[in-house]
């Protein structure tokens, strides 16, 4: 295996404007860039497959770190190797740590302005809806029976109504499929681990994606 491939410039270039333009044009990081990262990847450039993305999120939001940068470190690497991966995630935090670096300094300049702090209310909003639909995205393809919709209700209902780490839950999920799996495969019952591909359909715009 070659752990050393031929740097691939242009690839390289690509990755880099993509993910410097993701940085910039959505708010609310983590999953809230779910949906504008999956447009780009998975939609426009063809680089990842649906399935394949909702492996990605999955991935990213149980390894340390945020999911964005996760994310764009998968895809960096999937497509070029560790070079990749390194400029994937520099080009994702770049523009957003210039950004944070001059709201703090005018945060703190105009903190108690009423308009400012209404337009903070209303980012706050936007972020709540962009994180619903992409937990709404993520669910069509992740829940796929009776099985995995009990699962994915047990962890709602034990973060919301208990104070269980969601590490717990993390470590559990993977677990509790697993034992699934080889109870249903024992039994004789079928256990696909992945949703039939479909044929693909016209997707419509977003509107995530332009706020």
């Amino acid at each position: 295996m070659n752990l050393y491939p031929k740097i691939n410039l242009q690839k390289l270039a690509q990755i880099f404007i993509v993910f410097f333009k993701l940085g910039p044009s959505t708010f609310g990081g983590g999953y809230a860039m779910v949906s504008a990262i999956e447009r780009e990847i998975v939609e426009k450039k063809n680089w990842l497959t649906p399935s394949e993305m909702s492996d990605m999120v999955s991935i990213a939001g149980s390894a340390p770190g945020g999911v964005a940068v996760n994310s764009a470190a998968f895809v960096g690497y999937r497509l070029a190797g560790v070079l990749g991966a390194v400029t994937a995630v520099f080009a994702i935090t770049l523009p957003t740590f210039f950004i944070v670096f001059v709201l703090s300094i005018f945060g703190m300049i105009f903190k108690d302005v009423p308009k400012v702090q209404a337009a903070l209310r209303g980012v706050h909003a936007a972020v709540v809806a962009l994180i619903i639909v992409a937990a709404f995205k993520m669910g069509r393809s992740s829940i796929m029976d009776i099985a995995t919709l009990i699962i994915a209700g047990s962890c709602v209902a034990l973060l919301l109504f208990t104070e269980i780490h969601s590490l717990v839950l993390i470590l559990a999920g993977p677990l509790a499929g697993i034992l699934i799996i080889q109870i249903k495969r024992a039994i004789g019952i079928a256990a696909p681990t992945e949703k039939e591909r479909q044929i693909d359909k016209p997707d419509l715009n977003y509107p995530e994606y332009y706020i």
